[in-house]
């Protein structure tokens, strides 16, 4: 029996490759989240750095005490079962006006993953409706075979490398996953999805999860890490990561640089560029 998700629900995200919204956290519980965020980002000068936002759950605690969290875990268990690794996580934040844009991508392109049964769960710690930028996929997608993408690297693209699918999209059957504060959708790895631009005065922010069944294998020939958030690791397929002994510990901060190197490795390889951070840091 699935513990929060109905048998209809999971059909129906097997149907679809989407299922929102799941209230997760109430609108109180999430006002304290999103103030924990924006002290972190004052911390940085007012932005996450595109590095800090590469796993934040390795240098902040709270984050990392978020993907462990059940009213998050027990929807995703009921899809991928009991044996579950967070493989990354990042935000997604638009801030009013300010032109950044999600392309139409599928996940899946980049990651190096044996399997496509991958959710990511996108924790809404802000309102996301179409006036804000909203995610939009095109529901059953993610039954189709993997679509060529070609990089852009446009620097208002959230993105990675600027992907963007290189056939059309039909976006007459796209939907806006509108979610209220405190709420998650979950996403196939496959599904083609992205988003427009910010045009609201108030920020777009989301926290992308992404979670895999323990059985799935990286094929880039990098070694690479995972967390641990539920269950048993039988198949040793990757690093476990550890938890942050505190916020920017600095035995954190020289393993999050450590498997930050490989993740760039994994994710712009074959690219023409790769981040700025990269460069600097010679990864």
């Amino acid at each position: 029996m699935p513990k929060r998700l109905t048998e209809q629900e999971v059909a129906a995200y097997h149907r679809d490759g989407i299922l929102f919204p799941i209230r997760v956290f109430s609108e109180t519980e999430m006002a304290g989240y999103r103030g924990r965020l924006e002290a972190l980002e004052r911390r940085e000068g007012g932005k996450l750095s595109r590095q800090t936002n590469m796993k934040p759950h390795l240098l902040v605690p709270w984050l990392n005490d978020l993907i462990r969290h059940p009213a998050v875990l027990d929807p995703v268990e009921d899809i991928l079962g009991p044996d579950l690794l967070c493989w990354g996580a990042g935000f997604f934040t638009k801030r009013g006006g300010d032109g950044t844009f999600v392309s139409w991508h599928q996940d899946a392109t980049y990651w190096g993953l044996s399997e496509s049964d991958v959710i990511t769960a996108w924790i809404a710690f802000s309102e996301s409706v179409p006036e804000n930028g909203c995610m939009r996929v095109v529901p059953g997608t993610q039954s189709s075979e993997q679509l060529p993408h070609a990089d852009t690297f446009a620097s208002d693209n959230l993105l990675s490398r600027g992907q963007e699918i290189a056939v059309e999209v039909d976006q007459s059957k796209a939907v806006d996953v509108v979610l209220r504060p405190g709420e998650m959708s979950l996403h196939h790895v496959k599904i083609v999805h992205g988003s427009e631009p910010n045009t609201s005065a108030g920020p777009r922010i989301g926290f992308a999860v992404r979670y895999i069944p323990t059985r799935i294998r990286q094929l880039s020939g990098i070694r690479d890490s995972a967390t641990l958030v539920r269950g048993t690791d039988r198949y040793g397929n990757f690093d476990l990561e550890p938890t942050p002994a505190g916020e920017f510990h600095p035995d954190a901060v020289a393993y999050h640089a450590a498997m930050i190197a490989k993740q760039v490795e994994i994710l712009y390889a074959g690219a023409e560029k790769r981040p700025a951070f990269a460069k600097a840091a010679g990864m």
